[in-house]
């Protein structure tokens, strides 16, 4: 871990103070549809600014120093005004024209990521471009002075391939697909997983799905170069893992672990991952920049003699983290890390002292600014709560005990930044993926030397073409991965099954912090408050738990190709269905209103093989 300064209190945490009001105007104003508001609101902020440079201006002649918290109120309501004109100007269906092409039969789309291939089904986010096109044939489609009217949107785009009609898609490729799309619809079962709103977080509201035989690719590609070739060159690593890598589970890993490309990762692979509590070690993240970083500084330590020197070795360090964050595809995690290191490597070089808390608000901020929806990325919350657990939660760990063995210290100091990370990110991860390893501090002690391993073989067979370095780093993640694997079939590897409602979440959250304030400071009222906190939350809990066992309800489901009913009684349910217990038809739609409902005990009945 980097340690960017151990004193925060004495530095000035500027971007802190205005990632909060930033950050709240886009919470407060994302679910609003009224497109007027924006013309008041950047009056409003027109006003605020021109108040603040007047009082700028004025600030010695009138004194404005007796009135500084006013002052700095209009301030943080000024970038409170930002953050609601960014998400509002961001949001895509209230710009689009998708809803308005009754009358048109095609449309023009570019795509606008990386298109993947899951069970016969090609995958991507598109935009419709504005164009008018006059070709007379094309793939079998007759275009005959056809006028593409200009329209403005993003769509998700699904195609269902075909052994016969091969179909390669990259990103910028432009297409002229049927003007037919929908709507993307909300869940239809309850607690099942909103497809729609997860898709809203990335401003797609409406769908397509294509028969190969109806797209026509133009020869053009319109994206963006940097973009593309950073695709290309990572399909081309890629392939070479998969030219040296055998085992499908291993390669899966290589490249999720490495490179960020995680198409070919299997369902069971994530689940053996996300019971031990090592998930984050196949999302491309802070861990991963950071031992780039290392190796990087190593390598180039004869460059520290003079300052023109350290400036070559600056200018290098950050092109490749950059290069490496680019060939990654730009995810939040990486992002957060590359800027972070950023600020860390230039403000050493100018032996400047750097705010933990500034750089990972300064970080944040770049992103929302960019994407303001990232606020609901899944990815970016528990990302960001993880670092702040770091920096705040891992030296008051690693203080509890002082180690003098060397290796030991090493260890205590892992399984310290496990602890940390891990209750930062806790309520967080609960509520999204409502199980808790048991067993995180051994599973995350066990892969902390193969991860770095792993990625320094991996690496080094990309960037010095050491083929022969294949078959070891192959048996390595084989090795991790069936030691997490065993790990996973331990007994009471987990919690599972954990539902809270968002007032719940809210109470775990203030409840843990405070616990953590209070005892860290050793303040009795706040433990106090805390405690009182965590009352509320279990009586709440508490309360559920009777209620599910005095429930008696009938659940009934909307499938698409099977049925299922669900006559709940106490714990208890007999699902009158077709699907089997292991399909992922009753994983994805059926178990989590079961779960939900704190059902442990389920009867299947076949009503077509077994008639009452």
């Amino acid at each position: 871990m980097i340690n960017f300064t151990p004193d925060t209190a004495k530095t000035e945490i500027a971007f802190v103070r205005i990632l909060v009001p930033f950050a709240l105007g886009i919470f407060s104003f994302y679910g609003c549809g009224a497109t007027y508001l924006f013309n008041y609101i950047f009056l409003f902020s027109l006003i605020l600014f021109a108040t603040l440079s007047v009082v700028s201006i004025r600030y010695k002649h009138v004194n404005i120093h007796r009135y500084s918290g006013i002052t700095g109120l209009t301030i943080h309501l000024l970038i409170l005004t930002l953050g609601i004109l960014c998400v509002i100007s961001y949001k895509q269906h209230i710009y689009t024209d998708l809803q308005n092409i009754k009358n048109l039969e095609y449309l023009k789309i570019r795509i606008i990521n990386e298109p993947q291939n899951k069970q016969n089904i090609i995958l991507f986010n598109a935009e419709s471009t504005k164009s008018t096109i006059a070709t007379n044939s094309l793939s079998g489609y007759k275009f005959k002075n056809y006028i593409f009217q200009s329209v403005s949107g993003k769509i998700r785009v699904s195609i269902r391939t075909n052994e016969g009609i091969p179909l390669r898609l990259k990103y910028g490729d432009e297409l002229i697909i049927p003007a037919k799309l929908s709507v993307i619809p909300a869940a239809l079962n309850p607690n099942e997983f909103d497809y729609k709103a997860w898709l809203a977080t990335q401003n797609l509201y409406h769908q397509t799905y294509l028969k190969p035989q109806e797209i026509v690719k133009l020869p053009t590609n319109s994206g963006n170069r940097l973009i593309r070739f950073a695709f290309d060159l990572r399909a081309e690593q890629v392939a070479i893992y998969r030219k040296l890598i055998k085992n499908d589970d291993a390669f899966a890993v290589a490249s999720t672990l490495i490179l960020g490309y995680r198409a070919d990762l299997s369902s069971q692979m994530l689940n053996i991952y996300s019971k031990t509590g090592t998930i984050h070690a196949l999302s491309v993240s802070g861990m991963h920049v950071a031992l780039v970083y290392l190796v990087l500084n190593q390598l180039l330590y004869f460059l520290n003699r003079e300052q023109a020197t350290r400036i070559i070795k600056t200018t290098l360090i950050l092109s490749l983290i950059w290069f490496y964050t680019l060939l990654t595809g730009f995810s939040p995690s990486v992002l957060r890390a590359a800027i972070m290191i950023s600020v860390f490597i230039i403000a050493k070089l100018f032996n400047r002292n750097t705010n933990s808390y500034n750089i990972i608000a300064f970080a944040a901020f770049c992103l929302l600014l960019y994407d303001p929806f990232l606020l609901w990325d899944v990815g970016f919350q528990l990302s960001f709560m993880a670092v702040i657990g770091l920096i705040y939660l891992q030296p008051k760990i690693e203080g509890w005990l002082y180690v003098k063995n060397p290796w030991l210290n090493k260890i205590w100091s892992t399984i310290a930044m496990s602890l940390a990370a891990q209750l930062a990110t806790y309520p967080f991860s609960v509520y999204y993926f409502h199980q808790f390893p048991l067993y995180f501090l051994f599973s995350n002690l066990f892969i902390t030397l193969p991860t770095a391993l792993i990625m320094y073989i991996g690496l080094s067979i990309l960037l010095f073409k050491l083929d022969c370095l294949g078959p070891t780093l192959e048996w390595l993640i084989d090795f991790t991965n069936r030691g997490l694997d065993q790990i996973a079939h331990l007994p009471f590897a987990g919690i599972s099954a954990i539902w809270l409602s968002k007032t719940e979440l809210v109470l775990l959250c203030f409840a843990l912090t405070l616990s953590i304030i209070a005892i860290d400071e050793q303040r009795k009222r706040l433990l106090l408050a805390a405690t009182a906190l965590f009352l509320c939350l279990q009586s709440a809990l508490a309360i559920d738990k009777l209620q599910a066992l005095q429930q008696k309800k009938t659940v009934r489901y909307v499938l698409k190709k099977n049925y299922a009913v669900a006559i709940i009684y106490s714990n208890k349910a007999v699902l009158f269905t077709d699907l089997k217990p292991e399909s992922k038809a009753f994983l994805y739609f059926v178990k989590p209103a079961l779960d939900q409902h704190r059902v442990t005990q389920i009867r299947f009945k076949d009503t077509i093989n077994h008639p009452p």
